[in-house]
């Protein structure tokens, strides 16, 4: 706006002068008129002079004035509007220009400044776009501070964190979500003070997260951290299980061997004097061998199926007659332990059309095996099927129930995990599991794109089921 004040200034002296050379030079003529002429006629005539004069200037200005404003305050008046709009952040606006002198150009250099400002906010905020659909898309919560601990930026999962450490469910919870949660504070101090990344951990009720914090910098000065947060509550559980795993083998796989170790060296040194001593101890190696070539037949059995590389042979099956067989199987057992063992199967039980008929057997054989192990004699073992719908498709269900012990409510949720073993009190010292045979049950059911459950009351008895789909699945894995 100064320049064009400026501007105009200098046009309104430009007319200025431009009148007096006017009047100067009607004024020399004046004079040699006077010289010539004095009488009065002279003197109207040098009014009518003047005013046609002073007439003329004035036209002359007014039109100067407008010719000169039209052609040099108007565009600059029109790039003043131009760099306001852009101000307000329209960077699509372009200013016309008419010719090619300064103006001209000035007005082309105008539009293209304004081009560059408006590709470079466009590729600014595409970036910023992308850069926010990746943080709302992480499974990661991130979270930015400044160098004063305030929250700056985070993304979905990072709100949820600081909202829940607002509501104080967390651990040393902070009351201000607006700044870094006490949990955090020692990590964030160290960062700050130390300008380097750091890693912690941090337990949130039942979740464990992993936490990254990084320096940001401005101008070579830290201006604040980054904090990334990674859910690892499955690594700790999976470690967790390797570990058990691990330790579970060890255990198992020693009991055996300790007590082969040791009764075979109480028959190599003689220590069992008669016949039936030394046939004794020979019957307890050999139950331990038979124990021990379960236990890695099941664990190698089990580490092929989670490992996916069992096949299954998978045909058209008569549950009924599969049920029957397999009971049969059991009652001589049954009497022996003075159990009762009874098969209850709807008549119109539907044909199953893809299941592994060995494997199926393996399955209710080791659920039976498990009901025996814990039923009492004089107690009832029942299994029953009948159909049912799984996913609104028609399936058929079959489950094992006895009247032992039970289980507790709080290993319920175990009781498939490998090694697990639910109350000890329910377990016969001598005729012990292996503790892998429901984790084969689950993954054998689970092929035949089933599911497996159990329901238990303690004091009154337990019931595992499973249902199977009774057609075929698009594809069978």
């Amino acid at each position: 706006m100064k320049l064009t004040k400026s501007v105009v200034g200098k046009l309104w002296m430009t007319i200025i002068g431009l009148v007096l050379v006017v009047l100067i030079i009607v004024g020399f003529f004046l004079l040699e008129y006077i010289n010539v002429k004095t009488d009065e006629q002279a003197q109207l005539d040098i009014r009518r002079l003047f005013i046609y004069t002073g007439i003329i200037g004035f036209l002359l200005s007014t039109f100067f004035a407008f010719f000169l404003s039209t052609k040099i305050t108007q565009p600059l008046l029109e790039l003043k509007k131009a760099a306001d709009s852009i101000a307000e952040g329209d960077y699509s606006i372009r200013v016309p220009y008419r010719s090619n002198d300064e103006m001209g150009k000035l007005a082309q250099t105008f539009n293209q400044m304004s081009h560059k400002m408006e590709q470079s906010i466009h590729d600014l905020s595409h970036e910023k776009e992308q850069l926010g659909s990746i943080l709302r898309s992480m499974n990661d919560a991130v979270i930015t501070f400044d160098a004063d601990g305030k929250v700056m930026l985070a993304n979905p999962k990072g709100e949820d964190m600081l909202r829940f450490w607002k509501e104080g469910k967390g651990d040393n919870a902070s009351s201000n979500s607006n700044y870094i949660p006490l949990p955090l504070i020692d990590l964030y101090k160290q960062v700050v003070r130390e300008s380097k990344e750091k890693t912690s951990k941090i337990h949130l009720t039942n979740n464990a997260y992993s936490v990254v914090m990084t320096p940001l910098y401005s101008l070579n000065m830290v201006r604040g951290v980054v904090a990334v947060f990674r859910n690892i509550t499955e690594e700790e559980q999976l470690e967790k299980l390797r570990k058990d795993f691990v330790a579970n083998v060890s255990h198992e796989l020693r009991t055996p061997l300790s007590m082969m170790q040791g009764y075979s060296e109480a028959l190599l040194d003689d220590i069992a004097s008669t016949y039936e001593e030394r046939q004794e101890l020979a019957k307890v190696i050999n139950d331990e061998s038979k124990r021990m070539s379960r236990l890695v037949h099941d664990f190698l059995d089990l580490a092929r199926m989670e490992a996916g590389y069992v096949e299954m042979n998978f045909q058209q099956l008569n549950t009924t007659a599969l049920l029957e067989r397999v009971v049969r199987k059991f009652q001589t057992l049954a009497k022996e332990q003075g159990i009762t063992l009874q098969l209850d199967c709807d008549d119109d039980l539907p044909i199953l059309e893809c299941a592994d008929e060995d494997r199926l057997e393996q399955v209710l054989t080791n659920l039976i095996d498990n009901a025996f192990r814990h039923t009492q004699s004089g107690k009832n073992i029942t299994i029953w099927a009948k159909s049912d719908t799984l996913n609104r498709k028609q399936g058929v269900k079959i489950a094992v129930t006895d009247e032992g012990a039970g289980i507790d409510p709080s290993d319920l949720p175990y009781i498939f995990e490998r090694f697990y073993k639910a109350d000890k009190a329910r377990t016969r010292a001598s005729n012990t599991g292996t503790g892998l045979g429901l984790s084969i049950v689950r993954n054998i059911i689970e092929a035949h794109h089933g599911t497996v459950d159990i329901v238990s009351e303690v004091g009154k008895g337990s019931t595992f089921f499973f249902i199977i789909p009774t057609a075929c699945p698009k594809k069978i894995s």
